[in-house]
């Protein structure tokens, strides 16, 4: 299990997230992503990043099983935070980032799906929010800036997902690939970023970001506090009890 960087072609980072089965990320997985994504896009030489996943999906969100199996709150409030450090080391890259997506994205994999500067998808790509159904909030705040709002919010209340293709009519994702192309088409969006003066692409990235609408820092933040206000009522634990149970008899599934 690990967070690894490479650098396949001059300009370009690439972070590589692997936590088998289903990338469903622990505590610490979150803060080394975190951290392999600011220090690649802090490497003067580096002009844009592309994060990917290997295995069978993207990311499925939080290890809750390290969750239910932690005493206290420690477990909770370390996945808040780790996730909140993630999802700000992508969008305050210096650099542009690309997200490279394949098979499930789910909870805080559209965390750093909507926080990535462009979206190339494999045509198996699925993204959602079963958060209600594992007893969590948050992220509205980056489906919000992958579909228009009002099918944001009907995606969260129900759980369901959206294809990538359904994204790319929407004009969140770049480009759908099938899934043998998808690094290669990754790396031809991250080559055409990179070929871009450095200095300059960095005051971009700093000026496009500094136009947002909506600052997803303290939105998100905003987000998480209802997450813990429905783990001290109780409801959250008997949700992600039932999941881990239902989980545990059928393997291991997003």
């Amino acid at each position: 299990m690990a967070v690894s960087t490479s650098v396949p072609r001059d300009g370009i980072a690439v972070v590589t997230v692997d936590f088998p089965p289903v990338n469903a990320l622990p505590v610490r997985g979150w803060y080394d992503l975190a951290s392999a994504v600011r220090t690649a896009g802090a490497d003067p030489q580096v002009r844009c990043v592309v994060l990917e996943a290997a295995g069978r999906g993207f990311n499925a969100g939080v290890d809750i099983k390290e969750m239910q199996r932690t005493a206290g709150h420690d477990a909770l409030i370390g996945a808040n935070r780790g996730c909140y450090e993630a999802f700000a080391a992508v969008y305050d890259c210096e650099v542009p980032v690309v997200a490279a997506i394949h098979g499930f994205c789910l909870g805080g994999g559209v965390g750093l799906a909507g926080n990535a500067d462009a979206i190339v998808a494999s045509e198996d790509a699925t993204f959602g929010l079963p958060e209600l159904d594992r007893g969590a909030l948050g992220a509205a705040t980056h489906l919000a800036r992958l579909v228009p709002q009002h099918l944001m919010r009907a995606l969260y209340y129900t759980s369901r997902t959206a294809t990538a293709h359904e994204l790319h009519q929407h004009g969140s994702v770049w480009r759908v690939v099938p899934r043998a192309e998808l690094s290669t088409a990754a790396l031809e969006l991250a080559t055409e970023i990179a070929a871009k003066d450095g200095s300059l692409i960095r005051l971009a990235k700093s000026a496009i970001n500094g136009i947002d609408p909506v600052d997803v820092r303290h939105s998100y933040r905003f987000e998480q506090g209802f997450t813990f206000e429905a783990n001290l009522s109780g409801v959250a634990d008997r949700h992600r009890d039932a999941f881990v149970s239902v989980k545990s008899t059928e393997g291991e599934q997003p």
